[in-house]
């Protein structure tokens, strides 16, 4: 300090031109090292904008559920062949998924009673239409999957009025129609069901008829389960409410008042009415990856609150919860981001489960195997991940770029690393393991919406008038001015907490925009890990707007020693898969014996090869243990020298 000073002294007393010259090469020096740090650290930040180190070595947990590909099987609405149903998707894209992926999840099939009813005249036809229905639900249960059997459509005949959305007049006749069928599927063929009253019986498009008919409608058929559990003893599955939100009723509600939803009327009815309630189901569409974190009144997750009143109606407080119908929605039936630029819903996804998982929610079903286009009710939605074409008579059709996110996850390992935790607004990871292998799953997915669904979420957070504050902002120019920070929050009548709110809602819009035109470079770091490895990383992104082949875009061998890093390009809305496979070692090859020294070889050797084949001595054989007893199993050879080893002593006996 003291020596500043004195040089600071020092300067006063030299002259203006000369404190001129001093003056400007020290600024031009300073510029020079302030451009140096700021260019050098930039260039860092672009190389390891960000950073994710994986030690292999680390403590793993099996698979969750929640990541297994499950998909509602519906598409079209519409089919020429009448015995084919026709809210079922077409069979080449239910064959292709079968071939790629696999029927080993969840899968959701609806079950319309109307359309089987309106062939009842026709026996041949129906029994036709009932076989196909089956085929697929076999399908799936061969394969060790599950299938929610989504049953809906009131019959011709038994509802109040025509159309397959009434309440049946006569619940009797259809606890009976439904038994039936149940007894079939569930106690002769023995198939893997779990039985759904309805789909979004809150919604007019859905349902027709009030929540104490619902409730009575759901009795109906649980009321047929119980009856033939008790004839059986087998175990059936039913539940619901598979509402369009969870806190939805039929009257609409909101996430303020979570106890007036029809999910908690139906936990109580069941409750009070001693009937089985097996698992829950609810839709969730959305753009937010975190829709399933929202906050409650009582400041606990949605999840937690569920169980909470699970518990208090004395129900099992592990009972599957499940989000059995969800996509990439803005609210519209047919979005650019589910068919030219379906890379976006494929960078979705897996932001979307890890939420989930995080959540606590057990199983998903995403909607829906195909798009829906000239059915009767003139319903156009390209929800599907296979698109078609009906103008031609013969199938044209095929997976769109989403497709490939479910075929990435089928190759995750069955093990998944739970360190170390990474945490970014927009891009997620996933890490696994087999035996001989590693797969890290990688997104890069932006919310469009992310303002809006970040209130949304934790809006109910605030008080009653905290709560009809911000709602009144919402509704204003002022909003729009704040999140562009155009307006101070501050300058805002509205209280402490929803300032707070709206001020994270500003920095979240300006990095979403950021990050909507920029790629993330992100440095990956695997340790302790020696071998050779074949190197394969997988990719969806804009280069794959609509289609594209599931091939490696990047493939090469690696030999690692300890660290293997390498620095991955996450464009916006991308999605890759990185896979690291162990390489066998390549067998001996043996140079076969030349004429020579087969000659040369002495007689001594020859004498001792007879000597050692008289005494029929055998090259050791593998062990193969069997899984079910533990006992060493022998070979086929030791089996056969040892029974005729006891023929011949019973002989000589």
């Amino acid at each position: 300090m003291l020596k500043s000073k004195a040089q600071n002294k020092f300067k006063f007393k030299v002259s203006n031109s000369k404190i001129n010259v001093c003056s400007f090469g020290i600024c031009a020096l300073s510029l020079f090292w302030i451009l140096c740090f700021v260019i050098g650290n930039f260039a860092f930040c672009q190389d390891t904008d960000l950073e994710f180190t994986l030690d292999v070595s680390a403590n793993t947990i099996p698979l969750p559920k929640i990541f297994k590909p499950g998909i509602d099987l519906s598409g079209r609405g519409f089919h020429r062949d009448a015995s084919w149903p026709q809210g079922l998707a077409a069979r080449e894209a239910i064959d292709a998924w079968q071939k790629d992926i696999g029927f080993s999840g969840i899968y959701r099939l609806q079950y319309d009673l109307w359309e089987i009813n309106e062939l009842a005249k026709d026996q041949e036809l129906q029994g036709k239409l009932l076989g196909n229905y089956e085929a697929v639900v076999k399908n799936i249960t061969d394969a060790g999957g599950i299938v929610i059997l989504d049953i809906f459509g009131t019959p011709a005949g038994l509802g109040k009025v025509l159309d397959k959305k009434t309440v049946p007049v006569d619940l009797n006749a259809f606890k009976e129609l439904v038994k039936g069928y149940i007894r079939t599927l569930s106690c002769d063929k023995k198939y893997n069901i779990w039985y759904e009253v309805w789909s979004a019986p809150d919604s007019d498009d859905f349902f027709l008829g009030r929540e104490q008919e619902y409730l009575n409608l759901y009795r109906a058929v649980a009321e047929a389960v119980k009856e033939l559990e008790a004839e059986t003893k087998i175990f059936i599955p039913i539940g619901g409410p598979a509402v369009s939100w969870w806190f939805k009723n039929l009257d609409g509600n909101s996430i303020a008042t979570p106890e007036r939803s029809l999910l908690y009327e139906l936990m109580k009815f069941c409750c009070q009415n001693k009937l089985p309630l097996n698992f829950i189901t609810w839709h969730a569409y959305s753009t937010d990856p975190k829709a399933d974190k929202e906050t409650t009144i009582y400041n606990k997750p949605t999840v937690d609150l569920i169980r909470n009143w699970l518990s208090y109606f004395n129900f099992e407080t592990h009972l599957p919860l499940i989000v059995d119908e969800w996509n990439y929605d803005r609210e519209a039936n047919v979005l650019p981001e589910r068919y030219e630029r379906s890379y976006i819903c494929a960078s979705y996804i897996p932001a979307r489960l890890k939420s989930m998982y995080e959540a606590g929610i057990d199983y998903q079903i995403f909607y829906s195997l195909e798009d829906f286009q000239n059915n009767k009710e003139g319903v156009v939605r390209n929800v599907g991940i296979f698109w078609f074409d009906l103008k031609e008579s013969d199938y044209k059709g095929g997976p769109k770029s989403v497709y490939n996110a479910f075929r990435m996850f089928t190759n995750l390992g069955k093990e998944m690393f739970t360190l170390p935790k990474f945490e970014d607004e927009f891009v997620h990871i996933i890490a696994t393991k087999t035996e001989d292998s590693f797969a890290i799953l990688i997104d890069n997915y932006i919310d469009p919406e992310i303002v809006r669904n970040y209130l949304s979420r934790n809006i109910a957070s605030l008080n009653d008038k905290e709560r009809k504050a911000l709602l009144k902002l919402m509704g204003t120019d002022k909003f729009a001015k704040i999140i562009s920070r155009k307006l101070d929050p501050s300058k805002v009548r509205v209280s402490k907490k929803p300032k707070s709110l709206l001020k994270k809602a500003q920095e979240l819009n300006e990095q979403a925009i950021k990050f909507m035109e920029e790629n993330r470079n992100l440095k990956l770091g695997i340790k302790n890990l020696k071998d050779n490895y074949l190197y394969q990383r997988y990719t969806i992104d804009s280069a794959c707007s609509q289609s594209c082949e599931f091939i490696p875009a990047e493939e090469k061998e690696v030999t690692i020693s300890d660290l293997y890093q390498e620095t991955v390009i996450l464009k916006p809305y991308s999605l890759n898969l990185i896979i690291l496979k162990k390489k066998l070692p390549q067998p001996e090859i043996k140079a076969p014996e030349t004429k020579e020294t087969a000659v040369s070889k002495p007689e001594s050797a020859q004498s001792e090869n007879i000597e050692s084949q008289s005494k029929e001595i055998k090259p050791t054989q593998p062990e193969i243990t069997n899984p079910e007893t533990g006992n060493t199993a022998v070979s086929p050879e030791e089996s056969v020298q040892s029974k005729d080893t006891e023929s011949q002593n019973k002989i000589k006996e």
